[in-house]
């Protein structure tokens, strides 16, 4: 009986740390600035399927995600979603459009074992093209296995009323 209980636990134990998603490349998660880069470069690209196994690799089992949504009538609105929900959202889109979100700024505050990333973008629907839209990630992070996790991401889009803060405008990284 004492084989049984203790060959649970470990099933248990080890069934317990798996971690969200395909294994992650090593370089998209030893580092702070190798997440952001890998998240970034995830949904980037022309038309076309994207990498979701490595996109999922960069969250910790129970992230989410959320934007502040502009509705039809012209209410702001916050929209959550998990980064499976984001992919079923977007999937279709990226096949058949262009779409780069490019880095243009950074400030990241770490205590220990947790950091949160503002990272300003812009978005282009074509590698070297007009810039269509910009904002902010508020990108909170976790350091836990021996890696780095993504467990938050929000962002906003710039708007007239809303500008992107100028220390976000500069190379910060």
């Amino acid at each position: 009986m004492r084989l049984f209980y203790g060959s649970l636990i470990i099933f248990l134990f080890i069934f317990s740390n798996i971690s969200y998603g395909q294994q992650p490349n090593a370089d998209d998660v030893k580092s702070i600035d190798g997440l952001i880069t890998a998240l970034y470069e995830v949904i980037s690209g022309p038309a076309g399927p994207r990498d979701w196994d490595r996109f999922s690799s960069l969250y910790k089992e129970e992230a989410t995600m959320g934007a502040i949504s502009e509705a039809e009538d012209g209410t702001l609105r916050y929209v959550s979603m998990t980064p499976d929900e984001y992919r079923d959202r977007n999937d279709e889109y990226f096949k058949k459009n262009g779409f780069w979100e490019e880095e243009i700024g950074r400030e990241v505050f770490q205590f220990g074992e947790i950091a949160t990333v503002h990272t300003s973008f812009r978005i282009k629907s074509a590698k070297v093209g007009e810039v269509t839209r910009r904002g902010v990630n508020t990108v909170q992070l976790v350091y836990d296995q021996d890696r780095w996790w993504i467990t938050n991401i929000t962002w906003n889009n710039e708007r007239d009323d809303n500008k992107i803060p100028e220390q976000l405008l500069k190379d910060t990284m």
